[in-house]
C-alpha cells in the first residue's frame, strides 16, 4: 500500500531560490528542478544566471531569473508576487543569499560594515521568509530551507558574519514551529568547511589542502544540494525547526 505522506502533488511544485545564481544556491536550484520543480532565481548575478537559466530549462522545467536586493523587502515582495504571477504559486524557498563581509579583527570594523552582513544574511531571509510563506499557508503546504554556518560558533576576523549566522539559527528554530500543522516546514542546513565560488578566493593553498575533517576533505556545493533538496520535498514529513549540520563529521 502506498505511503499516501510521500504522494505527489497534485500541482507542479514551484521553487524560489535566493543567491541562486551559484554556489550552494545554483547546486540546489538544479538540484531542486532535476525533481521536477520550476525554479525563480532571485539574485542580483544575472550574467550567471543565465546558464543556470538554460540548464533548468533543458530538463524540461520552467525556469525565471529576477534580479532581486534581498536587503529591500519591497523588492522581494515583487519578486514573490512576480513569481506567483507567473507560475500560479509558490511552494518552496531556498535562502542561499549571504555575504562573509570584511575579513578583520573586530575593533578594526565599522558600524556600516556589521550593519551590511547583518541586512543581507538575516534581514534578507526574513524579507523573503515573510513575503512567501503567507502564499504556502493559503495553499496548506510550504518547505523553507535556509543557510546557516558553523561559524555561528566563533570565526576569527568574521564576528559579523557569524552573529549573522547565529541568528539565522535561531530564527529557525522559532519560525521552525510556528506553522507545521498548516503543512509549512522550516529549517536549515549548517555547511562546514564547503568548497564554494565565495570561501575559496579567501583561503591559502596550504589551508585548501588541509580539510581537517574526520571525512578527510571539504564538501561541495552538490553534497550541501541532497540535503537541502530532501527539506525541501514531499519526503520531509516531519521535519522543522531543525538546521541540519553537513560539516564532515566536525562539532
Amino acid at each position: 500500500m502506498p505511503n499516501l505522506r510521500f504522494a505527489a502533488p497534485k500541482e507542479k511544485r514551484v521553487a524560489v531560490i535566493t543567491g541562486g545564481a551559484r554556489g550552494i544556491g545554483g547546486a540546489s536550484a538544479l538540484r531542486i528542478a532535476e525533481e521536477g520543480r520550476d525554479i525563480v532565481i532571485a539574485d542580483i548575478l544575472e550574467a550567471e544566471a543565465a546558464d543556470l537559466i538554460k540548464e533548468i530549462e533543458q530538463m524540461g522545467q520552467r525556469a525565471l531569473f529576477i534580479k532581486t536586493d534581498v536587503t529591500d523587502f519591497a523588492a522581494v515582495q515583487s519578486m514573490v508576487d512576480q513569481t506567483v504571477k507567473t507560475f500560479g504559486r509558490l511552494d518552496i524557498l531556498v535562502c542561499c543569499a549571504g555575504i562573509l563581509g570584511l575579513e578583520a579583527p573586530f575593533h578594526e570594523q565599522s558600524v556600516e560594515q556589521f550593519d551590511k552582513v547583518m541586512r543581507i544574511n538575516i534581514y534578507g531571509v526574513y524579507h523573503a521568509h515573510q513575503a512567501a510563506i503567507p502564499h504556502m499557508l493559503a495553499q496548506g503546504w510550504g518547505r523553507c530551507v535556509t543557510i546557516s554556518s558553523g561559524a555561528r560558533n566563533g570565526g576569527t576576523n568574521v564576528v559579523p558574519y557569524g552573529v549573522s549566522k547565529g541568528a539565522v539559527f535561531s530564527f529557525i528554530g522559532a519560525l521552525g514551529n510556528a506553522y507545521p500543522k498548516q503543512g509549512v516546514f522550516v529549517n536549515g542546513v549548517e555547511p562546514g568547511r564547503a568548497l564554494t565560488e565565495m570561501v575559496v578566493p579567501r583561503f591559502s593553498a596550504e589551508f585548501l589542502a588541509n580539510p581537517g575533517t574526520p571525512v578527510g576533505r571539504y564538501s561541495d556545493a552538490e553534497e550541501l544540494a541532497e540535503v537541502i533538496e530532501f527539506l525541501c520535498s514531499e519526503r520531509n514529513t516531519y521535519t522543522t525547526g531543525a538546521v541540519w549540520s553537513v560539516k564532515g563529521g566536525t562539532g
